[in-house]
């Protein structure tokens, strides 16, 4: 995994990473040629761009529950910020927030 900027990092097969307050964990996209669905992404590190949205389904807290559903989380990033649409199970939903800086390893 390699820095492009204090909020955004790069990963094998042309995937991009940036951390995601709501749910406590890194999301990628994958941006460029490539296997897999592809995003747009405005090339700037400090204040990325990708579209269309990120959804990410998981195994959270919600799907360990009888007839539980899986966590949600989808948001649009636009210019670093990151806007949680409604539909997220966490508690940023229908917020929207800077993106992260990530932690120094």
């Amino acid at each position: 995994m390699g820095a492009l900027s204090k909020i955004l990092r790069s990963t094998e097969g042309g995937r991009l990473m940036f951390w995601c307050p709501g749910c406590d964990g890194a999301h990628q996209v994958g941006v460029g040629e490539g296997a897999g669905r592809r995003w747009s992404y405005n090339g700037n590190p400090d204040a990325p761009t990708f579209m269309p949205s990120v959804l990410v389904t998981y195994n959270g807290a919600d799907a360990d529950t009888p007839g539980g559903v899986p966590s949600v989380c989808h948001s649009f990033v636009t210019d670093g910020r990151i806007q949680f649409l409604g539909d997220c199970t966490h508690a940023l939903a229908g917020q929207t927030v800077d993106i992260p800086e990530w932690e120094a390893s």
